[in-house]
Parts: structure tokens; C-alpha cells; sequence
């Protein structure tokens, strides 16, 4: 059977329970992932010396690391080619890209800094998100947005303030609205005697950057918790219930990452509650394995509960990004993978009776429920993923490998 009579018959097999497959595909076309470009070299940069501080680590060398530019837009661009659908990138302001012989330090960053990256964007006809760096920088070394030094944390407000000018430049080149996220490395290593200072000066610090005039219907400032790093397991100033309050009171974005919690949470749980109090809530999907390790993406239970509670709540309400870099694999292939799979959570979600489902809990029908909750997990999804890859000119099941052991042999394994 070829591909598209597997899915007339998946088509007949969905429409028994009351799901129309071919709206599935059409609102799956039109649900945007936010792809990061730190998975291509490791969270380099370009702005700095290589090396990484503020809790995050990559691990392994495996060959073929994006080392400039150049060498990053193209495996980016290998990477969407094999996704289906129209995406967006996320970019880190330490991927600046400056003219052979200038610098600027990150208080000092400006659109021009980012020309190439909406020339890049533009041609592909795709959107871009954007983060302030706030690690990996001398500056960076205690504390930056809490720091009881007035001319560091300045600085790191200088910074931000930059990139909001910068997620403006971005949004209107676009005219799409740009997400902006905020996320800090403060924290202590062992129990701080003193909880309250810091997070007062993280507020003021907010306050400040948020002072600034800019168009907030372009620009979606949000700020992203965590509940440790390395080298702040006690305490990390800018912590969950922190940040919430936060975006509620200031009228801005909570971010949920779903490496930023205690083990035992999980971020599809707070998606619907979210939901209920702010218009929008955004998302970083990773995999953690046993602490925030960003893992990449997998089609596992907790991916699948995320996809569920987005459609429930509605995709348009949810801006989706994946944040996971692994160095220790084909980097372009952990790309791929984490964006099919969160793709086929949405899908997967998509092709579910939901308001049956829903139906059934109303009444109480638990029986009911679990037994066709349980069955849905054998129909022929499969058959309809690849169609919707096929449609949209992307090789299905794991054909999409071949090109990527190709352009390793030819691309890749050629970077020393």
C-alpha cells in the first residue's frame, strides 16, 4: 500500500470515533515550533571565548559543530528542511553577528547586530523568537539581574533592554510579534541566609527593563523560572512562584520549562491552570533525566500530555519552543527528532475524540473512558504522520536519516 492509501484507510479507522483526520492535518500545518539554534554549536556563541558558565553544560564532542555563522544557518536550514511545516527560530543574543573587526559587548547590542538573522529568517519566510544572555560573561560570574553590585546588575538591565529593541527590530522586519524570555542564572549553592534581598533587587531590576518604553503588542517579554542549577542547588532567585506573580502583576508571559521542576512535576499539569489567568502562557520543551539535563525531545507520555493540554487549550493561546542541546550525537539529527516528536504530540493530540473524552469524564464514565483512552493508543496514527509529512515534502518514518548521514559524510565530518 502506498503511503496515501494507508492513510484512506487510518481516515476511515478515525472517523469511527468522530475525528476528522484531514482537519487535523490542516490545524497541525498551521501550530509554529520554535526551533533554538544553541542545539548547532553547543551554546557557544559568537560573542564570547567558548566557554559555557551559569549552570549550563554540554556534554560530549561528538564531530561537526556549528564553529561560525555560516556553518550554523546551514545546518539550521538542513535541519527545517526535514521538519514539515512552517517553523520559527529562537535565537540567544550571544549569537550576535558582527563585521570583521567589531565587537560589542551585550549592554551595547544593536539591531544591526541581527540584520543577517532576518535576512536568514526572511527568505525562508519563518519567524524569529529571541533571549537575553545572561551567562557566559565576566559580568556573569555571581549574580546579574540580583547582583548587590549597582554596576553589574545595570549592565545586565542595559542588556535587556537592548534585546527588547532588538525582539522589536525583529517583529516588525517580520511583522509577526517576537516571544522575548528572560532567564537569569542567580542563585546560592548552599542554604542563603538572606532570600528576600535578592529577589527585591531581581524585581527592581524588572521593573527598570520594563520601564522602557516599546510596543508591547510586538515585543512578548517573559520570564523563565528554574528550580536549580549547578551551582545554585539551594536556592535560585528567580524561582516559579517568583516569576508567576510576577508576569501576573506586570502583565507579561510566565514561561514553563519542563526541566525547571522538581522531578515528580510536570508541566502539562500547570498548562490548563495557566491558562485560566493569563492569555497567553509559553512553553520551553526539553526532557530532564533526573535534573534539567535538556535531553532531546522524545515522543514519551509526558511530550504527549503536553501536546494534549495545548490543543485543549488552544494553540494559538501557546507559544511553543523546544530549549534541549546535546553534544554527544549528530546535532542536526537532535533537531530533528525533538521537532518531529513534539509535531507528532500535537498530532497525536489532534486525532483524539476530545469531547468525547471530555463527555465521559463529565459523567463520571471513568470505565469508559480509560478503555477508549487506551485503545486510541493503537490506531493508525503512524499512517497519518506520514501523510502530513509526505504532503508537505518531507521524507516520512526515518527515510529523512539518509540526507542526514549524507550531509554528515560530505558536511559534517569536514569541520576540524
Amino acid at each position: 500500500m502506498t503511503i496515501k492509501e494507508r492513510y484512506e484507510a487510518a481516515r476511515e479507522a478515525y472517523q469511527g470515533v468522530g475525528v476528522n483526520t484531514d482537519k487535523a492535518l490542516e490545524a497541525l500545518k498551521k501550530i509554529p515550533v520554535s526551533m533554538h539554534c544553541w542545539q548547532g554549536d553547543d551554546v557557544m556563541g559568537f560573542d564570547g571565548d567558548g566557554t559555557l558558565s551559569g549552570g549550563i553544560q554540554t556534554t560530549g564532542n561528538y564531530p561537526g559543530r556549528a564553529r561560525n555563522p555560516g556553518e550554523l544557518m546551514r545546518d539550521m536550514d538542513k535541519a527545517l528542511s526535514l521538519i514539515p511545516g512552517k517553523h520559527r527560530i529562537n535565537l540567544h543574543a550571544s549569537y550576535a553577528i558582527f563585521e570583521e573587526g567589531e565587537w560589542a559587548d551585550r549592554d551595547q547590542l544593536e539591531p544591526r547586530h541581527f540584520e543577517k538573522w532576518v535576512e536568514f529568517a526572511r527568505e525562508r519566510g519563518i519567524g524569529i523568537d529571541f533571549n537575553p544572555t545572561l551567562f557566559s560573561h565576566p559580568k556573569a560570574e555571581n549574580a546579574t539581574l540580583s547582583s548587590e553590585k549597582e554596576e553589574i546588575r545595570s549592565f545586565w538591565i542595559r542588556h535587556v533592554q537592548a534585546c527588547i529593541r532588538i525582539s522589536e527590530y525583529f517583529a516588525k522586519e517580520q511583522g509577526t510579534p517576537c516571544t522575548m524570555n528572560i532567564w537569569i542564572p542567580d542563585g546560592f549553592k548552599d542554604i542563603p541566609a538572606d532570600r528576600t534581598s535578592p529577589r527585591a533587587r531581581l524585581k527592581d531590576s524588572l521593573d527598570r527593563i520594563l520601564s522602557m518604553d516599546y510596543d508591547k503588542s510586538k515585543v512578548l517579554v517573559a520570564v523563565e523560572s528554574k528550580v536549580f542549577g549547578i551551582g545554585m542547588e539551594s536556592c535560585t532567585v528567580g524561582s516559579h512562584e517568583f516569576y508567576m506573580n510576577y508576569a501576573s502583576k506586570n502583565d507579561i508571559l510566565c514561561l514553563l520549562d519542563s526541566g525547571h521542576y522538581h522531578p515528580t512535576e510536570v508541566i502539562s499539569d500547570k498548562i490548563s491552570s495557566m491558562l485560566l489567568f493569563f492569555d497567553k502562557v509559553a512553553l520551553h520543551v526539553t526532557r530532564p533525566v533526573r535534573w534539567d539535563s535538556d535531553h532531546v525531545v522524545l515522543f514519551d507520555d509526558e511530550t504527549r500530555e503536553i501536546g494534549k493540554e495545548i490543543i485543549r487549550g488552544g494553540a494559538d493561546r501557546v507559544l511553543l519552543a523546544l530549549d534541549f542541546f546535546d553534544a554527544s550525537i549528530n546535532r542536526l539529527c537532535a533537531w530533528i527528532v525533538g521537532m518531529r516528536n513534539m509535531q507528532k504530540a500535537l498530532l497525536n493530540a489532534l486525532l483524539l475524540p476530545g469531547e468525547t473524552l471530555a463527555e465521559l469524564q463529565k459523567e463520571r464514565n471513568f470505565t469508559e473512558q480509560m478503555m477508549l483512552q487506551e485503545e486510541l493508543k493503537l490506531y493508525p496514527f503512524g499512517d497519518v504522520w506520514n501523510y502530513f509529512c509526505e504532503i508537505n515534502g518531507v521524507p516520512p518514518k526515518e527515510d529523512w536519516f539518509k540526507e542526514i548521514r549524507s550531509y554528515e559524510k560530505e558536511v559534517l565530518l569536514n569541520r576540524r
